[in-house]
């Protein structure tokens, strides 16, 4: 059973230790006293069509460690580099043109007698419409549970493969926008969709044995 769950977990294929922690995204840490289970390193790339995400967290994002406060992170996807296109929040926001919101929330299953902790990952795609992060169409909802080959977790650390496809608008250049509450927008730019770097990026996300 163990060979079983390894064989199917999602991994992150870098050429060595040194190597990832050079590639980071962004890296925040959060003030002391901080509740929720925060992001405080990320790697994220293109691979193929979809966006590869590593997210590790200061804690366990859901379970009983964080009983009723649990992961509720949100990361932007500005897919071309452009605050002309997407979301149109009222000021000059870092959060504005982007055209994906991946919404991370460590959540509970309340059916049946006894409730189950569990990794939900929601998807909305943000337009010049859009006012607000809520105000975009919801792409996808992910479970942890259910959706393996799209979500893993081990300990801490969240793997994540967004299907990127679709309309959205492409570039050779990204951005990446993560706004903890209570301390300002972290920004980091990344290789666009149409960039090259799609089919053979830094970050990677497979399953063993494909």
């Amino acid at each position: 059973m163990r060979r079983l769950l390894f064989a199917l977990a999602l991994l992150l294929c870098v050429p060595g230790a040194e190597a990832a922690k050079d590639r980071s995204t962004f890296r925040f840490t959060p003030t002391q006293g901080e509740e929720r289970p925060v992001v405080v390193e990320a790697m994220v790339g293109p691979q193929g069509s979809d966006i590869a995400l590593k997210l590790r967290f200061n804690k366990a994002p859901f379970g009983p460690e964080c009983g009723m406060r649990c992961a509720n992170a949100t990361l932007l996807f500005d897919s071309d580099s452009n605050t002309q296109s997407g979301v149109k929040l009222a000021g000059q926001q870092p959060e504005n043109g982007a055209d994906l919101a991946i919404i991370v929330q460590g959540t509970r299953d309340l059916a049946g007698a006894a409730s189950a902790s569990y990794l939900r990952v929601k998807v909305r795609r943000l337009s010049g419409e859009s006012q607000n992060l809520d105000d975009g169409d919801l792409l996808a909802e992910l479970d942890h549970r259910v959706d393996t080959e799209r979500v893993h977790v081990e300990g801490n650390t969240v793997f994540l493969l967004i299907d990127a496809g679709g309309n959205l608008p492409s570039g050779r250049k990204a951005r990446v926008i993560y706004h903890p509450v209570g301390a300002k927008a972290i920004q980091a730019q990344i290789p666009g969709l149409l960039s090259g770097s799609a089919s053979n990026s830094k970050v990677k996300i497979f399953r063993k044995g494909t």
